[in-house]
């Protein structure tokens, strides 16, 4: 019988396995198991490198269906998203995404769709390594800001945690509109402007209150 598995990367406090659990719920996926790595960055550490990480490869059987929130659950460099879904592909794993309702499998044999398939994967790797740079560059910058306020001034309380910031700037990345990003997120589409408009200043509120 095949199997529906949940891989959740939890890698900060904000972030919790069973607001994974619940989107992937929502969208419909029924869950037959939970598979979670917590604390692990996807951008140093490899799937087949983690704890639980390297479970899915002894776990998943062909006609299984993998599902993440998004690739960068899988991890945030190129390389090694685009040659684990390849690999999952080719042991007959479906992989479905949460957001966007992405889906890849081996299934067709066109080198047209194959050709279509392959560059959407790279793309979607590519975003979730380019954004986990632009990222790390806002949070540096948002850090330094809040430093130079001297801790004097820190404004209202952020209305995002870390995890929601995150989506928000990955979902930025790949085009998708502030409404449809907000109910992703649970945040108010004024919310979303904001952090489009100024991730520095997102990322520095953050800092300030030591988020």
């Amino acid at each position: 019988m095949t199997k529906t598995i949940l891989y959740a990367r939890v890698s900060t406090a904000d972030q919790t396995l069973a607001h994974q659990k619940t989107q992937a719920e929502a969208a419909g996926f029924t869950i037959d198991e939970v598979v979670a790595d917590n604390g692990v960055s996807g951008v140093s550490t490899a799937l087949a490198d983690r704890p639980e990480g390297k479970r899915l490869f002894d776990i998943l059987r062909r006609g299984d269906t993998l599902v993440v929130r998004w690739v960068d659950r899988l991890g945030r460099d190129y390389r090694d998203v685009s040659d684990t879904i390849g690999e999952f592909m080719r042991r007959g794993v479906v992989v479905k995404t949460v957001i966007n309702g992405m889906t890849f499998d081996g299934a067709t044999t066109d080198p047209m769709q194959q050709a279509v398939r392959d560059a959407l994967i790279a793309f979607m790797a590519a975003t979730a390594q380019a954004q986990a740079e632009a990222t790390k560059e806002a949070q540096r910058a948002g850090i330094e800001h809040a430093k130079a306020q001297g801790g004097r001034y820190r404004g209202r309380k952020p209305s995002y945690n870390r995890e929601q910031l995150q989506a928000v700037q990955n979902l930025l990345g790949q085009g998708v509109g502030t409404s449809e990003i907000g109910r992703a997120t649970e945040l108010s589409r004024q919310t979303v402007l904001r952090i489009k408009a100024d991730p520095v200043e997102a990322e520095a509120n953050l800092a300030a209150w030591g988020l």
